[in-house]
This record gives C-alpha cells, structure tokens and sequence, in this order.
C-alpha cells in the first residue's frame, strides 16, 4: 500500500474521536470526506483495499455525508475530552501490568484459535474499570486495531441512553474499516427509518454494525490478519439507564458471534455486576475477569509514586520543599488505602488537589496521615455532594448503624424503594465507600474514621447520625426478616442465595442497638 493511502487511513480512524474531542468547527457538519455518495454499487462484499477510494472520489460537496446522516455523539469515544466528559481515567505508567497483560493476550490471540470473542472486566465501584478500558482503547488505536469505543455514563443526557449508541460506533468503524462505510451507507438507504427511535436496536446493529463487518473480505487481507482482530470497547454498560436494550444488546452480540465465529472482531466490556449483565454474560463464551482479583498492594504504591512525582514536576512548592514525602509516610499512606484504587484516589485529591483551606500538600500530608481526625473536611465536602439525593439520609444512617454491612439489595429491600435508587445515591459516595461490583456484596466503608465521624454531633454537623435510631432500624430489619422467612416457608422455589434472587439473607438481623 502506498505511504499516502497509509497516511489516508490513519486519517479516517482518528477523524471520528479526535477531530470531535477537540471541537473542529467541521464537527457538527462533518469531516469533508463524509459526504454523499454518488453514482457507486455495491455487491455483498467489499475490500478493505477499496477503502480510500470510496472516501476521496465518492462523496459530492453540498450533499449529507455518513457522518452527517449517523450523527454520532461526540464526545463518547476514547478520545472525547476526558475534564469535560468523564470518566476522566486511565492507568498510571507502570501499574496494572498483570490485568493489562491478561487483556492483551486475550486481544491478540490469532483469530484461528478457540478465544472467546467477549471479555467482561467486572468489579466494584471506583477499583479502576474506566482507567482501564481507557488504557485498552488507546492501545489498539495506536495499533490501528480499534474498531471503536463507547464510554457510558450516568449523569450524561446522550451517553446514558441507547438511542444514538449504534449509530455512534457505526460511525466510528466507518472510519476505522473504511470498507464498511458504502455498506452502511447503503443499508440507510435501503432501511429509511434505521435511526428512528421506533427501530429496535437489534435492527440496528445487524444493518449498522454486525453486516457491514461480516461482509468485508476478511479472507483476502491475510496481511491485515496478522495483526490482529478489530477490537470494540464498551465501558460503563451498567450505567445506562435502557436496561432491557442493554440485555438486548448482549443477546445479539453472543448470537452473532454464535453464528460467525471465525469473524476477526473483539468486545471488550467494562462494568459493575447487574442482573441484566451477569445473566448474560456469564456464559461460556465470554472471558470473565474480577478487577478486584487483579489489584496488589505494588500497584497502589507504583501509583503513588508516580503521583508525587508528576505533582513535584509541576508544583512549584513541593519542588521548593526538597525530597517528599519520606518513605515512612508513604508507606503508611498505602497502608490506609487498603489495597483500594478508589480511596488512593481520594487521599491523593485531598493532598496534592486544590486547597480551599489555603494548606500546602505538606500541611495536609499529616491530616491524610492521621485518618481518624485529619479527613473530616474530605468525608464532609462527599457527603455534600450526594446530600440532597432521595433517600440519602435513610441509607446513609443504615450504613453507618449496621454492625454487619449490607448490601445494596438489602437497603433497597429495607427502605422499599428500588435497588437504582440505592446505587444513585452510593456511585456519588464511592470516595468513601466501597461500593460492591453487584447488588449483593457489601457495602463498607474504605476506613472506621467514617463511622466516627459521622456519630459525632460536632464533627459532622447536618450528616449526623443519631445512634439512638438503632432501635427503630431494628424494628423495621425484624419486621421485614419476617415478611421474608413468610414468604420462604411458603415458597418451596425461593432462591438458595442472593445471588441467584434478590432479596434479604438469614444475617439481616444486624443493627447496633
């Protein structure tokens, strides 16, 4: 292939991520060489080696391009602008190695061989999916193996629904297998009503996505091959409010790979453990990976270092300071994360972020040191940011009265309202909790200071929590038990564990009283 088509290529994969990332002004109108086509047909195949083509002499000024018509959202890629549209994550130098290593082995295996098409990295809130779908994405688009990638998340209007997810990574392998692009174009124009909000989405991923990428002669590009199949990251899925799409979603995606097997694509999926997901996804033909079983104690003290270092590169008073902090500190401060990438996370910001006290890193080094004390202003400006959710007081005080944990089934079940709730309130808390990577693992607080702080009338002010409620919590735990152990002693195929049902388990009965 001549060095200009090459250049070409890398144009097309990079045009749909980075040229919307960074705001081009041709955004919203579309790159030029997404415009109509003109005049061309098509069989049930394409060539990849055709790619370049189809862009430079097929598409008319003055008419809609693909782009145009698919009206991708701009900012769900790997490449979206990560302070304004977060996650705003990926792997420090040097840590995951092990998880990264896992994936890659997994990403790179030839095609031939028997490999599970679908990676599922599952684990609980804040212990690192994003940073590494992150990580994975930009990888394989370096290698020019990134089909494409879609970041949902729960707070973003566009990018927590499934209305414009297709035609966002159909847009996306466009660019990246440009050979897909007049089979898209060709099945909207076949299908006028494809990206109507009345198409269902499986509609919409066989025409979109799973037909154009099954119609490319694969067995002609041996050379392409070798590198490696087409990679698509999804992360966040539990994040998105469509369930039943999200459910659909999967059920077509096993189903095509059950059908074409051999076909040289991988997704690469990224989220917390929901009955909509795990149903799913626990199969035989999905690789499932625990984030939590990949995270040691080096990881968290790689981070660390790296962290302090890149701070005294940039911060004039720390550079001033001299050597810090000592190893004694550090050590104790990978110590009170507790092997947890979430609450490093949040010492880190409360040292080295910006400081409303006016304190120096320095100063707030030994606030971070002395746990039980020095955290109170961090444990206070988190509560306040989840302070006015619904239900927000009653699940708080349940966490901090329990003297077993709960998990998020069970507060739902106890405070009658819906498990979403539940987990809306505890995904703004995750800085200081241990949000579970499923509805039945318990919810825990990172450290006790937690609870300290939050039974102390003069230290939490307004998120106090009255230990005398104990007793109506207990009351409402022993009348709920006996709804439940009712209900199991009618119900002869009541499930064994929470795991396989929802609902409350023999060791509710746990109130400080």
């Amino acid at each position: 292939m001549p060095q200009a088509q090459r250049n070409i290529e890398v144009t097309l994969r990079e045009s749909i991520g980075i040229a919307m990332a960074s705001g081009s002004s041709e955004t919203s109108h579309g790159p030029r060489f997404f415009q109509n086509a003109q005049g061309f047909s098509i069989g049930r195949q394409s060539n990849i080696s055709q790619q370049t083509d189809y862009f430079i002499h097929n598409h008319a000024p003055g008419h809609m391009g693909l782009l145009e018509i698919l009206d991708p959202i701009p900012d769900a890629s790997y490449a979206r602008n990560r302070q304004t549209s977060p996650p705003n994550s990926d792997c420090l130098p040097g840590t995951r190695q092990d998880i990264l290593k896992r994936v890659s082995a997994w990403a790179d295996a030839s095609v031939i061989l028997p490999n599970p098409h679908i990676m599922w990295l599952y684990g609980y809130v804040g212990c690192g999916k994003s940073a590494i779908a992150q990580t994975v994405a930009e990888k394989y688009a370096r290698k020019g193996r990134l089909a494409g990638s879609f970041f949902f998340f729960r707070t973003s209007r566009e990018r927590s629904r499934t209305s414009r997810f297709v035609a966002t990574l159909a847009s996306q392998i466009a660019a990246s297998i440009p050979s897909t692009a007049p089979l898209i174009e060709t099945a909207l124009k076949r299908h006028i009503a494809l990206l109507h909000s009345t198409t269902s989405l499986s509609s919409q991923l066989e025409h979109l996505v799973y037909g154009p990428i099954k119609s490319v002669r694969w067995e002609s590009l041996g050379r392409n091959l070798l590198r490696g199949p087409y990679i698509i990251v999804i992360d966040g899925l539990d994040e998105c409010e469509d369930r039943d799409d999200i459910a659909l979603f999967i059920d077509h995606m096993l189903d095509f790979f059950s059908r074409n097997p051999h076909i040289p694509l991988r997704f690469f999926i990224a989220s917390r453990v929901e009955e909509h997901i795990r149903t799913r996804l626990h199969h035989n033909e999905v690789r499932l990976v625990n984030l939590v079983d990949h995270t040691s104690v080096d990881d968290i003290a790689t981070a660390m270092y790296a962290s302090f270092a890149l701070a005294a590169r940039h911060n004039r008073i720390i550079q001033a300071y001299g050597p810090w902090p000592s190893p004694d500190d550090l050590s104790q401060l990978i110590h009170h994360t507790g092997c947890s990438f979430a609450f490093m996370s949040t010492l880190l910001n409360f040292i080295l972020g910006p400081s409303p006290d006016n304190l120096t890193p320095m100063q707030r080094l030994p606030l971070a040191l002395d746990i039980n004390l020095g955290l109170d202003g961090l444990y206070f400006d988190t509560l306040s940011r989840a302070g006015q959710l619904p239900h927000f007081s009653s699940i708080i005080t349940l966490i901090a009265l329990a003297e077993n944990p709960f998990s998020i089934a069970e507060l739902g079940k106890l405070l009658r309202i819906e498990r979403t709730e539940v987990v809306r309130v505890l995904i703004e808390l995750h800085a200081i909790l241990q949000v579970p990577g499923d509805d039945y693992g318990p919810v825990t607080m990172f450290h006790t200071s937690l609870h300290d702080f939050l039974t102390h009338p003069g230290r939490s002010g307004p998120f106090y929590v009255d230990p005398s409620q104990s007793q109506d919590l207990a009351r409402r735990c022993k009348k709920v038990l006996s709804a439940r152990s009712s209900n199991l002693s009618h119900d002869s195929a009541a499930p064994a564990s929470p795991l396989e049902g929802a609902g409350l388990n023999h060791h509710i009965w746990r109130i400080h009283v």
